[in-house]
């Protein structure tokens, strides 16, 4: 038996090229997630129930990333994850909330509330005729909560319309001519086909580096497991949005695994859908056969994972990707790597190696936008993060009682300094990045990859690349 060698993040550098580069600012950061998703900057938060819920992937898309909502929760809770997403910067709400003329204003006040909505368009239950908006300032001064809808709303012939087919700039310039923060769109029987607001517009030409989609919708994905009912969550997660669906078992190079993607295939042959996690060459080749549209690589690198310890098994991450990439370049198939990167200079590597995109748990755990409370242990603030093979996952799931006997952990949770928003970290990243290709010679990623130059390094040379002999202050 021959044993290879195989590396990792911290046993490389990259060696720096003769740079053209003037700016940090001139490199272009884009790339692809899928075979049909486009992204502003490869970053991907990971899909782990203490990472990325709706708050992490709208900061995510915001920021020209992505963001993979976890499947440990109900379908119905994750679809509802999905469609927060794909709501917050909508130019047109497919399906806009919606009052009867004969509800009450105690009705309205509650509703506002469970839906954190400030407006309706106001219709009979069955007919989606549009009789009117109600907003928030109609009610401004109401006392009396038993006032009907009808009396307060502003009724359809004062109100401004216009057809579904209506263009983003048309869209603007009634809003900005008529002075109005609301646009019911209608067909020619006056039913109500969506809405378009101000704050959606505005937004939508302020954020020029956000991951969107087609309609103008922030980009999103989502988790799908392999044991039963894996369908049903798919079905929901298509029919809420999510513009790409992610295959969430440990071992890719399964045939369970394989099966499943093929089946998704077949029943929604149009759907992007990413294979992992994996290691090999092999594995990759079977994926692809099986019909994905990117490939996850990763086993065992998280910061929360204990896959290598527990099982043996693994393939340090550098080394992964660099026998993976082949694979993928030739068939056109991004590669995601997952796991591993601790700083900015592991990102600049695994770019620089063949990945497409990188996909991160730990050091975007502990930011605001991660699930969870904030705790304070010896007066300093924390977040919980916890790999998804850990025990406390494990027994978290709907099917815990039945297979708790069966659980060994293949992850850790642990207790993650408090870091503020997600923006400040992955400005840090990126910026990084950006350095990075600069000492490359790289304006985009492909040049990243096709300048790239590894050296192996010694313990020595791992010493002598981080901050040493000083007292760091």
């Amino acid at each position: 038996m021959t044993i290879k060698t195989a590396l990792t993040y911290d046993d490389v550098l990259l060696v720096p090229q003769k740079s053209n580069i003037l700016s940090r600012q001139d490199v272009d950061l884009s790339t692809k997630l899928s075979q049909n998703i486009d992204l502003k900057i490869p970053l991907v938060s990971a899909n782990m129930d203490t990472i990325t819920e709706s708050k992490m992937a709208i900061a995510m898309a915001l920021a020209g990333g992505i963001g993979i909502i976890h499947r440990f929760c109900s379908i119905e809770i994750q679809a509802k994850e999905v469609a927060k997403v794909k709501r917050k910067q909508n130019i047109v709400i497919d399906q806009p909330f919606t009052v009867n003329p004969d509800n009450t204003l105690a009705e309205v006040e509650k509703k506002m509330q469970e839906l954190n909505c400030k407006s309706f368009l106001v219709t009979e239950d069955d007919s989606k005729e549009l009789l009117g908006i109600l907003t928030s300032r109609d009610i401004l001064f109401v006392k009396n909560e038993n006032t009907l809808v009808q009396d307060m709303m502003t009724p359809k012939s004062k109100l401004i319309t216009a057809s579904e087919d209506i263009l983003p700039s048309q869209a603007k310039e009634l809003l900005e001519n008529n002075k109005i923060e609301k646009l019911p769109l209608v067909d020619s029987a006056f039913k109500i086909k969506g809405l378009i607001t101000a704050t959606d517009i505005v937004r939508n030409y302020n954020n020029v580096n956000a991951s969107k989609d087609s309609r103008g919708r922030l980009l999103v994905g989502a988790a799908v497991g392999t044991k039963t009912g894996f369908m049903d969550r798919a079905t929901a997660l298509i029919e809420a949005g999510a513009d790409v669906l992610v295959i969430d078992i440990a071992h890719g190079h399964s045939h369970n695994a394989l099966e499943v993607i093929k089946a998704i295939k077949i029943k929604y042959p149009t759907v992007e859908l990413i294979g992992g996690n994996i290691a090999t060459a092999q594995a990759a080749l079977d994926l692809i056969q099986a019909g994905v549209n990117g490939i996850k690589v990763g086993i065992g690198p998280g910061s929360t994972c204990t896959t290598r310890l527990t099982t043996g098994f693994g393939v340090p991450q550098l080394t992964a990707i660099m026998n993976i990439y082949p694979i993928c370049q030739k068939h056109k198939l991004p590669l995601i790597a997952d796991g591993g990167v601790k700083q900015p200079g592991d990102l600049v590597k695994a770019l620089a190696a063949g990945a497409n995109t990188v996909m991160i748990g730990g050091q975007f755990a502990g930011t605001e936008e991660s699930p969870g409370l904030t705790i304070t242990y010896k007066g300093r603030q924390y977040k919980i993060s916890r790999g998804m093979a850990s025990l406390s996952a494990a027994l978290s799931r709907p099917d815990a009682k039945e297979t708790a006997d069966q659980i060994t952990p293949e992850g850790i949770e642990a207790r993650v300094p408090y870091r503020g928003s997600i923006k400040n970290i992955i400005d840090q990243f990126t910026g990084g990045l950006r350095s990075g290709m600069s000492y490359g010679n790289a304006r985009n990623l492909t040049e990243l990859r096709n300048n790239a130059e590894f050296i192996r390094i010694t313990p020595a040379g791992q010493l002598e690349s981080a901050p040493h002999d000083n007292e760091i202050l």
